[in-house]
């Protein structure tokens, strides 16, 4: 790898990189730093994320400033967290150049502040799109001094529905600015972007693109629907030194999955867009720190979230958009470290898997859910593994580990072993419930449930209505909080619809569907309360509807 100090950096810059423990460039520094200093030509640079794409288009940029008290630079970033983590590593790169002053601009924060910091002669500002566009608004951002626009993970803020802001944005721009497109994916609205507002275009690609990390393993693990909860857990418990994420599809299921995981003793927290800025950064802060050790989170949340020591990702649901599945997993793996990417999948979503090795060019391996058994056995090692690397160098003259150690002296081992196992072990040992084993066969197929485990609703709709079974899976499949659930019988009638769903996930249900209508009229639903047959007394009719008469 290249030296930073080969690339042409001034001594300023290069003190606060050695300060920082930078001294070799990243693949896609070495390629971009240079460019970007000796050319005033677009560029868009393809990497993945954690690749230090931040430091490759923010270092010759600072390099080649005037700082003369005028706005020189934009980045734009998707996230208010990729935001504030950018502003303060560029504080950290300038903090021997006193005369570049910087201001960071996103939603969530008093507006009053982030307009004083910018009127206080910022000479390059970071924000979000939508706060940037606001400021532009009210006549605090003037653009037409802008050397540099930088759009940090272009992809990102386009799937995040920012197209109208950065539009507006690069159109206030004078046309002699040098644009800078870095992102982790080349879709297409990326590269309609880059063919609107970008001319005489440099692309440099490191590593292959839409591609996951080499040093990322991806599996999978095939359960039913409802064992999803407990399945997580006993992954946990069998990686009982990870460090990671663990991605939700909304954020209703994100905190309800987060706190039942608290509840069960995990040090977890979670992250989405209704959690106040204040706590996202405690949390993020705790994070860090490690005294949390699981975060539960949306894709939109995490996105800005770098943190290089992840062990592992966890996708409790899968992505919609493949695109997501490799942001996702590129969160591990950083900074030459390996990860891995864990996918919880039902049987019906075991076709997406085939899809995503396409998408990435990496084969999945598909894993057992590990019973209590093996779970237990396995902390027991760890446990064991930790009590004879204990270092007791620097208590063996302490006074009060000689006297504890002399108090506790005619304890019996098998006493002591009982008491660290029931500390240590007592939320996995669940005796009154039975060791299931959680895993289906790929070619399994579940077109009913069992009997216990299903609740039986009722639908206002009904054949008069024009609502028949595929009307019925269509309204669930099209739901992200609904998506995946499994549907028992169906039983169709002229005035109502009967229909059988997973016990766990009957509430949700029927509050989601009370929020939608079919056909220009609303939908009531609710549990159905035996009066009309819920055993579905009706056999193979109620599935096909009624017959024509000819």
């Amino acid at each position: 790898m290249m030296k930073f100090k080969d690339i042409g950096l001034s001594k300023e810059v290069l003190l606060s990189l050695d300060e920082m423990g930078f001294t070799e460039a990243s693949p896609i520094q070495e390629e971009a730093i240079p460019y970007i200093l000796r050319s005033k030509k677009d560029l868009i640079a393809l990497a993945q994320t954690g690749t230090g794409k931040t430091a490759a288009f923010s270092l010759p940029i600072i390099e080649k400033m005037k700082k003369n008290g005028e706005l020189e630079a934009v980045i734009l970033c998707p996230t208010r967290e990729l935001c504030l983590q950018t502003s303060e590593n560029l504080k950290k790169f300038v903090s021997h150049s006193r005369s570049i002053k910087i201001a960071a601009v996103y939603g969530g924060e008093r507006i009053d502040r982030q307009i004083s910091a910018v009127r206080k002669g910022a000479n390059l500002v970071v924000g979000t799109p939508g706060r940037v566009r606001d400021l532009i608004r009210r006549k605090v951002l003037n653009l037409s001094t802008i050397t540099w626009v930088v759009l940090d993970e272009a992809d990102e803020m386009l799937d995040m529905g920012f197209k109208d802001d950065l539009d507006a944005i690069l159109s206030e721009m004078p046309e002699t600015r040098q644009t800078l497109l870095f992102s982790a994916t080349m879709s297409k609205s990326v590269r309609s972007i880059a063919s609107r507002y970008m001319h005489d275009i440099q692309e440099i690609s490191i590593g292959e693109k839409n591609v996951g990390a080499d040093n990322v393993s991806h599996e999978y693990y095939l359960i039913d629907h409802r064992d999803r909860f407990e399945a997580l857990k006993r992954i946990l418990d069998n990686n009982p030194d990870i460090y990671g994420i663990v991605f939700c599809r909304t954020k209703n299921e994100t905190q309800s999955t987060a706190e039942e995981l608290k509840r069960f003793g995990y040090a977890a927290e979670a992250l989405h867009g209704d959690i106040s800025q204040e706590m996202r950064s405690k949390t993020m802060d705790r994070f860090r720190k490690k005294q949390i050790k699981i975060l539960v989170a949306t894709d939109v949340a995490a996105r800005g979230v770098d943190v290089k020591e992840l062990s592992h990702v966890i996708n409790y649901n899968l992505p919609d958009q493949d695109e997501a599945y490799t942001h996702r997993s590129g969160r591990t793996g950083r900074a030459q470290k390996s990860g891995i990417s864990i996918s919880i999948v039902s049987p019906r979503e075991k076709r997406r898997i085939g899809y995503l090795e396409n998408s990435i060019g990496k084969d999945f391996e598909v894993k057992k859910v590990p019973s209590k058994t093996d779970v237990i056995k396995r902390q027991v090692e760890v446990l064991l593994n930790n009590i004879r690397n204990t270092d007791d160098s620097e208590l063996k003259n302490n006074e009060f580990y000689q006297s504890a150690f002399k108090d506790m002296s005619d304890v019996l081992k098998e006493d002591l072993i009982k008491h660290i196992l029931t500390e240590k072990l007592n939320c996995l040992i669940e005796l009154d419930e039975k060791d299931r084993d959680l895993n289906c066969s790929a070619r399994e197929k579940k077109s009913y449930l069992k009997k216990g485990d299903q609740a039986n609703l009722k639908l206002n709709l009904g054949h008069k209505d024009r609502f028949d079974p595929k009307a019925l899976f269509h309204l669930i499949n099209s739901s992200r909080e609904l998506k995946g659930a499994s549907i028992g019988r169906i039983d169709v009638r002229s005035q109502f619809t009967l229909f059988s769903v997973e016990k766990d996930r009957a509430e949700m249900v029927i509050k989601n569907l009370n929020k939608r209508e079919h056909k220009g009229k609303n939908i009531r639903c609710s549990k159905d309360n035996g009066s009309v047959h819920s055993g579905f007394s009706r056999k193979k009719r109620s599935f096909k509807g009624r017959r024509k008469k000819h």
